[in-house]
């Protein structure tokens, strides 16, 4: 188990990956990393939430990082972020979004997304206390790029 509610297998587990054989093992390093970002935002999260919370995509190793089109800074690749996701109707995205803004420490947060009323799912890092920046996001596309504004 990663965390109370976060098993290994949920951590590590890609659809790409399955697909085209890649091996989504993390080093000890970035297995510690998806603990602590566990403990310190998912579980609170989730205690707040009343209830399961959907991780669209946790560790990504940089092979599978490159695969799925993600960025060659990701902090999926360092196992220091987390996407989720709130399929179950217990709170919505937006929801999920605002109480992390005002209740946890985290380093990056991005509304990816959606539109101005709730975001299509959450991105949240966490680094370390002293190193966390609590900066928040919103992705948008223009001209078929991605593009981030601060929020």
């Amino acid at each position: 188990m990663i965390s109370e509610h976060i098993s290994y297998k949920e951590g590590v587990y890609s659809n790409t990956a399955t697909r085209r054989g890649i091996d989504n093992t993390p080093n000890d390093e970035q297995l510690a990393s998806m603990e602590l970002i566990a403990n310190e935002v998912f579980e609170p999260l989730r205690v707040y939430v009343n209830g399961p919370i959907k991780i669209n995509s946790f560790f990504r190793c940089p092979k599978l990082n490159t695969a799925i089109g993600g960025s060659s800074k990701s902090q999926h690749c360092k196992g220091q972020a987390i996407d989720i996701d709130d399929t179950f109707g217990r709170m919505t995205n937006a929801e999920m979004y605002h109480w992390i803004k005002d209740n946890l420490d985290f380093d990056q947060m991005i509304w990816e997304f959606g539109d101005d009323d709730n975001p299509n799912w959450v991105h949240i890092s966490y680094v370390s206390p002293k190193d966390n920046r609590n900066r928040c996001l919103k992705a948008y596309k223009e001209n078929g790029k991605t593009k981030y504004k601060v929020i």
